[in-house]
């Protein structure tokens, strides 16, 4: 996948001083951000929104389900979705992705994601003692979905001392 710089527009509800939030400084809080939370709509349209971990790779936003968990469903009858991050206070930054979520297929790119999972993961997926010990190889062998969500619109909102709405769009989609 190639790597695309969004666009950055500063949006109207930032403070008088603020100004646009480089993409690589939003890239950065996804870097560091351990929980992410994926919002889909069900099929009833019902929302639902669940905490999981994440990690920029392929291009996208990549996450992982069982094919069964209510996530997964309701992708498959709708695969747009949200992804968010940031901090739970009134300093720092949150960051939001919206897109469509695809499952990747191809195992070279399930290796090359779960790479970028060990890396950001560390023990928790790679010590047989940690959380998700194991998920790599289920990820690479296919009995575990990996979703890649290609970005459309993303958003960066800085919080105190300086707050600002930076939207984010990438060409071409």
């Amino acid at each position: 996948m190639r790597e695309s710089e969004p666009d950055a527009e500063l949006g109207p509800f930032s403070s008088p001083a603020a100004r646009a939030t480089p993409w690589a400084a939003a890239l950065a809080v996804i870097g560091e951000a351990e929980v992410f939370w994926l919002s889909t709509v069900r099929p009833d349209g019902r929302p639902h929104v669940t905490p999981l971990l994440a990690a920029w790779s392929l291009g996208g936003m990549c996450f992982t389900t069982g094919g069964q968990e209510r996530k997964a469903r309701n992708l498959d009858h709708d695969p747009h979705c949200v992804l968010t991050t940031g901090t739970n206070a009134l300093t720092g930054m949150d960051v939001v992705i919206e897109g469509v979520a695809s499952p990747v297929d191809d195992r070279s790119e399930r290796e090359r994601a779960v790479a970028d999972f060990e890396t950001k993961y560390g023990a928790h997926l790679t010590d047989p003692g940690g959380t998700w010990y194991g998920l790599g190889e289920a990820v690479i062998a296919g009995d575990v979905r990996l979703y890649r969500v290609a970005p459309a619109t993303g958003f960066a909102f800085g919080k105190l001392p300086v707050s600002s709405q930076t939207r984010y769009t990438w060409p071409g989609r």
